[in-house]
């Protein structure tokens, strides 16, 4: 199931959401992240998620700090997410794809729910994730120079015909959110303040990756 186009005004943002703690998963505002739901926890919370407005929270597990209670510590910065599409398979899992809605800093820990973490969202430092006008200044010729090098170091596929017709805000959304950095580079890209800073910091990831990436796993595409 598909659903309808939706973005939230500041004021209908939930303060209270659950969040799913994925390494290496990164969403951004705007960008699209295909989930497989299996374990019974994310079950219960796509499934609670689906029936209170289809928004929950993506943040990674932060392994330099020390677990909690509820878990492994979480970095403090994550971002809301909407579930735009979702269907149900014969063995029971989920399949969704969950649309970025604005970022977040976690300003408490809420007790858990059903087995899934929960968190007081603080919006305050990026609203300005709701507006979609916001474009960057993004050398593309530079870019794709750069992206083919950085493809080969690590034996991607690539669609160039689809990376030269994708917006640029689009495009620098979708690179940092499928491009293999390690999890503290995709922190990084979510925490850079406005999207030219995170325009900059892709271009500078992805030409030191051009470099030294020849021992890197193959098999991605981007498409």
């Amino acid at each position: 199931m598909t659903t309808d186009a939706w973005l939230p005004s500041a004021e209908e943002l939930p303060s209270e959401i659950a969040v799913f703690p994925l390494t290496g998963a990164l969403l951004l505002p705007f960008g699209r992240l295909p989930l497989n739901i299996f374990e019974p926890r994310y079950l219960a919370m796509t499934q609670d998620s689906l029936g209170q407005g289809r928004m929950f929270g993506m943040i990674q597990p932060n392994a330099g700090d020390t677990p909690g209670a509820s878990g492994p510590a979480l970095y403090r910065i994550g971002c809301l997410g909407r579930v735009s599409s979702f269907s149900e398979t014969d063995d029971g899992r989920l399949l969704i794809t969950l649309t970025g809605v604005a970022r977040f800093a976690v300003a408490q820990e809420l007790p858990m729910r059903r087995g899934y973490r929960r968190v007081r969202a603080d919006y305050s430092a990026f609203l300005g994730d709701l507006d979609a006008s916001v474009r960057p200044v993004l050398d593309r010729e530079r870019l794709e120079e750069s992206l083919r090098a950085y493809f080969r170091a690590r034996r991607i596929d690539a669609n160039w015909d689809a990376v030269r017709e994708t917006p640029d805000a689009m495009l620098i959304t979708t690179l940092s959110m499928v491009c293999p950095f390690e999890p503290r580079e995709k922190q990084a890209l979510l925490e850079a303040p406005t999207i030219q800073d995170r325009s900059d910091m892709l271009l500078a990831l992805v030409e030191i990756g051009a470099h030294g990436g020849s021992d890197a796993e193959g098999g991605a595409r981007f498409s």
